[in-house]
């Protein structure tokens, strides 16, 4: 271990002393340990080596908050009863893990043959993923959450903005709240856009955070879909 890292790991066993640090030299990780919740964090040793070398203990800030805000999330995650009004849907690819680093199976369905939908507990501005286990231990059904993450995503503000390529309009869904792919399973929202087009309405999520309907006139419209807009 280099001395850079020496004096990182130290900056981080100081900021999270009542927890358990350790490192794994082989894969160059930072695992810290919540000591109640039997959860932890991987960072990637490197990255973090790379910040500190550039600006010191301040380099570590973000890091620092990063571990804070998803540990709170975590210790509020495990209130989930009283809580379902803060339940959203969250579009994730197929290559997205089942299962957390702890081995609990993740609550999700499947959506198309590229993407999935998991539930997360919304906790500002981060949110938790529901686990199986979280659901029997506090004696919540499936179906409890999937209903209330559908109703909650139809409270949510659903504006777009218009961009016209080649005779096509594109209506993107940015609004970076966490939940603009998600806003795909809004079926009256895609009706109603589907309704106010005049060519092929078709819909695509890039990635997590935009969602993009498009009114299809010609052939380039799908070209443009096809190289610029794929699915996440």
């Amino acid at each position: 271990m280099s001395n850079a890292q020496s004096k990182l790991i130290k900056q981080l066993k100081n900021r999270f002393e009542t927890f358990d640090v350790s490192v794994d030299e082989e894969n160059e990780q930072v695992r810290i340990t919540h000591p109640r919740l039997d959860s932890g964090l991987n960072l990637d040793l490197a990255r973090l080596e790379t910040k500190f070398n550039q600006k010191g203990v301040s380099g570590l800030e973000e890091t620092f908050n990063f571990v804070e805000t998803s540990f709170q999330a975590m210790e509020k995650k495990k209130e989930l009863r009283g809580q379902l009004q803060s339940i959203y849907p969250v579009i994730r690819s197929t290559s997205f893990p089942v299962e957390t680093k702890e081995g609990k199976t993740l609550v999700y369905d499947d959506h198309t043959a590229e993407t999935r939908v998991y539930y997360a507990l919304d906790q500002g501005n981060t949110y938790a993923l529901i686990d199986d286990g979280l659901l029997k231990e506090q004696g919540i059904q499936k179906q409890e959450i999937k209903e209330a993450a559908t109703f909650n995503l139809r409270a949510l503000p659903m504006s777009v903005k218009m961009d016209e390529v080649a005779g096509n309009r594109f209506y993107f869904m940015n609004t970076n709240d966490g939940y603009d792919a998600s806003r795909i399973l809004n079926e009256a929202w895609l009706k109603q856009m589907a309704s106010e087009m005049t060519g092929e309405a078709v819909f695509s999520v890039p990635h997590q955070d935009v969602l993009i309907a498009g009114d299809i006139q010609n052939d380039q419209g799908y070209d443009v879909l096809a190289d610029d807009f794929s699915i996440f």
